[in-house]
C-alpha cells in the first residue's frame, strides 16, 4: 500500500510538473511569435500567394496569439481577416515576385457577402495579368465554388465532389419540445414578418415568414447564378438544371458539364503551378501564406499625410456595456465613435457592420454617437454578411450605405420573450415558489408564472414605443416618411439587392468601395487607414483567454461542426431586454 501511494503521488507530481513545463514552453513560443509579428519579411522570386478559402473569415484579423492554435494537434495556423486578405490581394497584384494566387478550398462557410468581396478582389487581381487557380481535395462547397469562379482554372481531385445544388434555409422549431418540458414562452412583438419568435410559439413557418425567406434566398441565388454564368460561360437556365440534377456529385460529371476545368491529383497541380509560375521542375514550389505576406511592406502605404479615415469593425451580436472581442458592446463602441468624432485628423468614419442585431438600448447608444458624428464629418456604412434589425438600426444615420448584393439586411422590428417555467418547476422538478410583494406588480417580470393582462399591455406598450422610435430613426436617416418605412419594415428581411430597391441602401459595394466613398465625401485623396477598436496587448489577452481558448479547442475536437450550436446557445445568455435582431440564426447554404 505504501508503494501504491508513493507511485501515485509521483505520477501526480509528474503530471503537474509536465503541465507547468508545457505552459512555460507555450508562453515562450507564443512570445517569440508575438515578438516577431511586426518584423517585415521578404518573399522569393516566382512565388504563389495561397488563399485558404472554406474557413471562417472575420471582417478583421485578430492579433490574438491563440486564435490560430489547435491545442489538440499542437499546430499554429492563424486565420487572416477580410481586411488583411483584401490588402494582400491588392498588394500582390503589383508585386513582381508574386506570379499568381492559389485558392485552397476548405469546408467551413465564411458568409456569402465576405466571399463576394474576396471574389471581386480576385477578378481585379487577374486584370493585372497574373493567374488565379482554384483547387479542391475533397468537397468544393457552394460558397467556395462561387469564389472559385473568379479563377481562370478550377481543378478538383478526381474523387472530389462539387456541391452545386441551390440554396436552402432551415429553421428549427422548439414549441413542442418546450411544451414537453413544461415551458411556455410569452411573446410580445411588433411586425408581421418578425419571425424571431416563431420557433418558440409555432411548429412551422407562418405564410408571411415563408414569403420573406423565399424572397431573399431567391434574390441571393439569382445574383450568384448570374455571376457564375458570366464567369463560366454557361447560361443561368442550364446552371439551374445542373443544380436540380446535383451534377457535381461526381467529379467527372462536373467536368463534363464545364463546372470545373480539370481533374488533377495534388502532384499534377504542383506541376501545373510550377509551369505557370516559371519554376524549374527540380525546384520547390514557393508558396506564401496570407499571414506571412501580410508582413511584407506595402509600397502603396501612405505616410506623408495627417488625414485619416477611421474604419471601425462592428461584428457579432449587439450587447450592453463593453462587450468583448466577439460582439459589439454598445457603451464601448459609442466611446470609440465619440473619440473619432472629436479627432480633427479623422476626416471620415467607416463603420463595417456584420451583425444580426441584438439589444435595442445598446443599438441606440451606437446610433446616437453616429448621428452626432455625421454632423461634423462623413459617416459611411459597409454592410457585410448581415446588417439587420439592430445591425440596420446602427446603420441608418449614415451619410451613405454600401451593401453587398447578398447581404442580409432590413428586419426593422422588435420583440420580447419571457419564458414561463412554472410547470417545469412544479410538475417536472417538484419545486414550488411563493412570492410576497410590497406592490401589485413587484415580481414583474417573473419566469415562474404567466403574465396577467395588465402586464401584457405594459410589455406591448414598451415594444410599440421601441418600434416607433426605430422607424422614426430610419425615416430620419433615409429621408423617408414614417409610413414608407413602416410599410417596408414590420420585421421583414431583405437581401442587399432588395434593400437597395426600397431605399434602405445607397450603393452596391464592399469595404474597399465604402472607404473610397468616404474619401470622396470628405474631399481627400491621400489618407491613412486607422482600424478600430484598438486591440488589447497580445500578452494581456494571452493570459486572459488561455483557459477559454483551450476549452473551445477541446470542444471543437470533440463535437466538430456542432460547435456552432453550442456557441448559439451561449449567445442566448446575452439576450437581455428588448431585442432588435434577426429572425432566428440565418445560415443559407
Amino acid at each position: 500500500m505504501k508503494d501504491f501511494f508513493k507511485y501515485t503521488l509521483a505520477t501526480i507530481t509528474g503530471i503537474i510538473l509536465a503541465s507547468i513545463i508545457f505552459f512555460i514552453i507555450m508562453i515562450a513560443a507564443l512570445s517569440a511569435v508575438v515578438a516577431s509579428g511586426d518584423k517585415p519579411v521578404t518573399v522569393s522570386e516566382n512565388s504563389i500567394l495561397v488563399l485558404n478559402a472554406g474557413t471562417v473569415i472575420p471582417d478583421r484579423g485578430t492579433e490574438n496569439p491563440l486564435s490560430g492554435i489547435d491545442f489538440m494537434n499542437m499546430t499554429f495556423t492563424p486565420a487572416p481577416g477580410l481586411n488583411e486578405i483584401l490588402r494582400n490581394i491588392r498588394k500582390a497584384s503589383a508585386d513582381s515576385k508574386i506570379k499568381g494566387i492559389l485558392i485552397e478550398n476548405g469546408l467551413l462557410p465564411s458568409g456569402w457577402a465576405t466571399t463576394g468581396e474576396i471574389r471581386e478582389a480576385l477578378l481585379e487581381f487577374r486584370d493585372s495579368g497574373k493567374f488565379v487557380i482554384s483547387y479542391t481535395d475533397y468537397l468544393l462547397t457552394q460558397q467556395c465554388y462561387y469564389l472559385s469562379t473568379a479563377a481562370e482554372r478550377i481543378y478538383v481531385n478526381p474523387d472530389a465532389m462539387v456541391d452545386f445544388k441551390g440554396l436552402s434555409s432551415e429553421i428549427i422549431f422548439f414549441k413542442n419540445a418546450l411544451e414537453k418540458l413544461g415551458i411556455d414562452v410569452q411573446v410580445t412583438r411588433h411586425g408581421k414578418f418578425k419571425g424571431a419568435v416563431e420557433p418558440f410559439i409555432l411548429d412551422k413557418l407562418s405564410e408571411e415568414n415563408k414569403e420573406q425567406i423565399k424572397e431573399y434566398t431567391g434574390s441571393i441565388w439569382k445574383h450568384i447564378l448570374g455571376e457564375i454564368s458570366e464567369a463560366r460561360g454557361i447560361p443561368a437556365e442550364k446552371l439551374s438544371m445542373l443544380a436540380d440534377n446535383l451534377a457535381g456529385n461526381i467529379a467527372a460529371s462536373a467536368w463534363d458539364n464545364k463546372l470545373v476545368d480539370g481533374l488533377l491529383y495534388r502532384d499534377q497541380l504542383i506541376d501545373t503551378l510550377k509551369s505557370l509560375a516559371g519554376v524549374e521542375n527540380n525546384k520547390d514550389l514557393p508558396l506564401v501564406t496570407m499571414t506571412k505576406y501580410g508582413k511584407v511592406p506595402d509600397p502603396a502605404s501612405v505616410f506623408s499625410t495627417k488625414n485619416r479615415i477611421s474604419v471601425i469593425y462592428a461584428e457579432g451580436n449587439i450587447v450592453l456595456d463593453k462587450g468583448n472581442e466577439s460582439n459589439i458592446g454598445g457603451r464601448h463602441y459609442a466611446e470609440v465613435i465619440r473619440k473619432e468624432r472629436l479627432d480633427t485628423a479623422v476626416k471620415a468614419i467607416v463603420l463595417r457592420v456584420n451583425s444580426p442585431g441584438g439589444n435595442a438600448i445598446a443599438s441606440d447608444e451606437i446610433w446616437r454617437e453616429l448621428t452626432l458624428a455625421k454632423k461634423v464629418k462623413p459617416v459611411v456604412i459597409s454592410m457585410g454578411n448581415y446588417a439587420a434589425s439592430g445591425g440596420y438600426y446602427i446603420s441608418c444615420p449614415a451619410s451613405r450605405i454600401y451593401a453587398n448584393p447578398v447581404t442580409i439586411s432590413g428586419s426593422i422590428g422588435v420583440f420580447g420573450l419571457l419564458p414561463n417555467a412554472g410547470k417545469l418547476m412544479e410538475k417536472k422538478l417538484g419545486l414550488n415558489t411563493e412570492t410576497v410583494n410590497t406592490n401589485q406588480n413587484s415580481d414583474f417580470p417573473s419566469v415562474f408564472r404567466p403574465m396577467n393582462n395588465y402586464e401584457k399591455e405594459v410589455m406591448q406598450l414598451s415594444i410599440e414605443k421601441t418600434y416607433s422610435e426605430f422607424v422614426d430613426k430610419v425615416a430620419s436617416g433615409r429621408d423617408m416618411s414614417f409610413t414608407e418605412v413602416d410599410n417596408i419594415g414590420q420585421g421583414r428581411v431583405w437581401s442587399g439587392i432588395g434593400a437597395m430597391k426600397i431605399g434602405l441602401v445607397d450603393e452596391m459595394g464592399g469595404l474597399k468601395d465604402a472607404i473610397k466613398g468616404a474619401a470622396e465625401l470628405a474631399g481627400i485623396e491621400k489618407y491613412k487607414i486607422k482600424e478600430l477598436p484598438e486591440l488589447e496587448d497580445p500578452y494581456t489577452r494571452l493570459l486572459k483567454q488561455l483557459s477559454g481558448d483551450v476549452r473551445m479547442s477541446i470542444l471543437k475536437k470533440e463535437i466538430g461542426e456542432s460547435l456552432v450550436f453550442y456557441k448559439r446557445i451561449m449567445e442566448l445568455k446575452e439576450l437581455s431586454g428588448i431585442q432588435a435582431r434577426l429572425p432566428y440564426f440565418i445560415e443559407i447554404r
